[in-house]
């Protein structure tokens, strides 16, 4: 229930609604407007690195995932409801709020991660993970279905973006505070904390110790190497959807918020297929088939000129990022030594962060330099699926599993 009450801040805020209005709204089409979106959430997904790893080692050694994503849901639902008061030129507002609300919802996703090896046996990761992105994507649909239909109306009856874009971050708001309430009413942390005197010694302690065996995994270092690279070209896709489809294939905003409804879609499908089949057919191999995936995806994006062939690859889009974010979850799961599920799933979120801030930024960088090519910004980041590709290929699973049921508690 958490994956789906997350969802729609992502679906909303970075994917279909917030980053296209704050490029053609707030910062009015500046020819840098896009570029200081994605520095915006570089900036956020930084202080998510800093973050991420102490406070997973502090939720191992006391015990504290529960308190701590209580916390950062808070933190998160304020912020986005404070993008409600975004307007016409109010940029140092609109990036303050995408930093923090961002920066909450990174570090609630980690949190909520580490819980995984709790709730499904070793052979099923894979598919516990699958149902969970599966709901998650449901959740976003959810969200995107009712502020759909808002703005519909909204435009229907002649308001502008600067009237009905704030009305969809309040409901956005209100269903991840509504539907969150399953977790905290109903979760509760299975490992016990360790016996600890002295809070910050023991994370910090706890957080060098983990660092220091990550040299015992591997293969999950190089996992962790290798979701650097394509989430990457992931992340960009996703905080970009929206200003692609404006920009490069002239959407209106219920158009684009249609075209995120049919990915979100399929995207549930994927994770919910792949998540089963990715027991069966290995962790890596499923990890590989949507890696390819996205290549294709990538190309077809460049080359598609009708919004036919635009609208046929947003349904693989969805297929693969479902699929490609459950999986990669599991995997770290899988290799992750099981009393310490808080602070590896904390490095698996620094990652995806980094990744977050790579993926993007290389995008946003490309259209300010060329003039605003989309197409070739594009093009230019599949090749961080390319290079995931092949540090996948070095990666043994089996070896990895052995070192982690190994690890010494």
């Amino acid at each position: 229930m958490y994956d789906f009450a997350n969802s729609g801040y992502t679906t909303v805020v970075i994917t279909a609604v917030f980053n296209a209005y704050f490029v053609a709204e707030v910062a009015r089409n500046a020819p840098w407007a896009t570029f200081a979106w994605t520095a915006a959430l570089a900036v956020s997904y930084a202080a998510i690195m800093l973050a991420g790893p102490p406070l997973g080692a502090y939720a191992d050694a006391h015990a504290a995932k529960k308190r701590l994503l209580a916390g950062t849901t808070c933190g998160c639902i304020l912020f986005t409801a404070a993008l409600a008061l975004v307007g016409r030129g109010d940029i140092g507002l609109g990036i303050a709020c995408i930093v923090l609300s961002n920066f909450f919802f990174g570090l609630g996703e980690n949190l909520i991660a580490a819980f995984l090896p709790e709730l499904a046996k070793e052979e099923a990761m894979g598919r516990i993970s699958g149902w969970g992105w599966s709901l998650g994507y449901v959740g976003g649909l959810a969200s995107l279905g009712i502020c759909l239909v808002y703005v519909t109306h909204a435009q229907a009856s002649g308001a502008g973006a600067t009237q009905f874009v704030p009305v969809t971050m309040l409901l956005t708001a209100v269903l991840f505070a509504l539907a969150s309430l399953p977790t905290f009413l109903y979760l509760r942390e299975r490992v016990p904390a360790p016996v600890a005197t002295h809070a910050a010694a023991d994370t910090i302690a706890r957080l060098r110790d983990t660092l220091r065996h990550t040299r015992d995994h591997q293969d999950l270092a190089r996992f962790l190497v290798c979701l650097v690279f394509y989430q990457a070209g992931i992340q960009a896709v996703i905080a970009l959807a929206a200003i692609y489809a404006q920009e490069a294939m002239g959407f209106t905003t219920a158009e684009t918020l249609s075209l995120i409804l049919i990915v979100n879609i399929t995207a549930a499908a994927g994770a919910f297929l792949f998540g089963h089949f990715q027991d069966r057919l290995g962790h890596v191999r499923t990890i590989v088939l949507t890696l390819i995936g996205w290549i294709v995806v990538v190309l077809l994006a460049w080359a598609a000129e009708s919004r036919v062939l635009f609208w046929l690859n947003a349904n693989l889009v969805g297929l693969c990022l479902g699929s490609s974010q459950s999986a990669g979850r599991a995997l770290v799961g899988y290799l992750s030594p099981p009393s310490r599920t808080g602070e590896y799933f904390g490095l698996w979120g620094l990652a995806v962060k980094l990744s977050a801030i790579v993926g993007p930024i290389t995008y946003g960088t490309v259209t300010w330099v060329t003039g605003g090519n989309h197409r070739l910004a594009i093009l230019v980041t599949g090749i961080y699926f390319v290079i995931g590709l092949g540090i996948l290929a070095t990666i043994d699973v089996a070896r990895g599993r052995r070192a982690a049921l190994a690890s010494a508690t």
